[in-house]
C-alpha cells in the first residue's frame, strides 16, 4: 500500500506527452542519419579492426575519427617474462586485424625487443612503471604516441588492468579496452 504523497506508479502529470514529443524529437534531430554505403564501410572498418560495430561506432561517435591502432600491454597479450610465445588465440587475432597499427607496451621483466619480435607486433616500448608519477607516465606515453607518427585519439589502449586504463587517459587515446573483451573472455 502506498504512503502519502505517492503516486501509486501513474504519472499523470500535466504536459508529459508535449516532453516526450519533444525530448524525441530532440534526439532524433541529434543523432546523424548515415547513409547506408557509409555505415556499410564503418561496419566493415569494424571488422578489420577486430572489434564489434557498436564498441566501434561508440568510440567513433566519441572523438568524430577511425582508429588507426592498438597499443597492447604485454598483461593483455599474456607475455608475462621474456621468452614467453604469445597464446595462439591472442597470436590469430592480431594476425586478422587489416590496415591497423600493432603496438605492444612491455611490462618488466618483459623487454620491449622481446615483445617487438613477437608475430602480429609491429613495434614495442618499455611500459610506464607503477612507481612512476602521473606526470612521468603521461609524457612516457605521449612519447609512445608521437612515435607512431598519428594522433592519440586515433589509438585504443588494449590492457588487462586499471592501472593499464589511467595510460590511454594520459596519453588522451580513443578509448581503452579490456583484454577480455578484445580477445573474448
Amino acid at each position: 500500500m502506498a504512503g502519502i504523497g505517492h503516486n501509486s506508479g501513474r504519472v499523470d502529470e500535466p504536459g508529459k506527452s508535449w516532453r516526450k514529443h519533444v525530448w524525441t524529437k530532440a534526439r532524433r534531430e541529434l543523432m546523424p542519419t548515415l547513409p547506408l554505403e557509409v555505415v556499410r564501410l564503418r561496419v566493415r572498418r569494424a571488422k578489420e579492426l577486430g572489434l564489434p560495430y557498436r564498441t566501434y561506432a561508440g568510440i567513433r561517435a566519441s572523438n568524430g575519427h577511425d582508429l588507426v591502432g592498438f597499443l597492447f600491454s604485454s598483461n593483455a597479450l599474456q607475455v608475462l617474462r621474456d621468452g614467453q610465445e604469445m597464446p595462439a588465440d591472442r597470436e590469430a587475432k592480431l594476425g586478422q586485424l587489416v590496415q591497423t597499427m600493432r603496438t605492444g607496451l612491455a611490462h618488466a621483466p618483459v623487454r620491449p625487443t622481446h615483445l617487438g619480435r613477437l608475430p602480429g607486433i609491429d613495434q614495442a616500448f618499455a611500459a610506464p612503471g607503477f612507481a612512476q608519477s602521473w606526470a612521468a607516465m603521461r609524457d612516457q606515453m605521449q612519447d609512445v604516441i608521437r612515435a607512431q607518427g598519428k594522433p592519440a585519439d586515433r589509438f585504443v589502449m588494449i590492457g588487462d588492468t586499471a592501472f593499464e586504463r589511467e595510460w590511454a587517459e594520459a596519453a588522451r587515446m580513443a578509448g581503452y579496452l579490456s583484454a577480455g573483451d578484445f580477445f573474448g573472455a
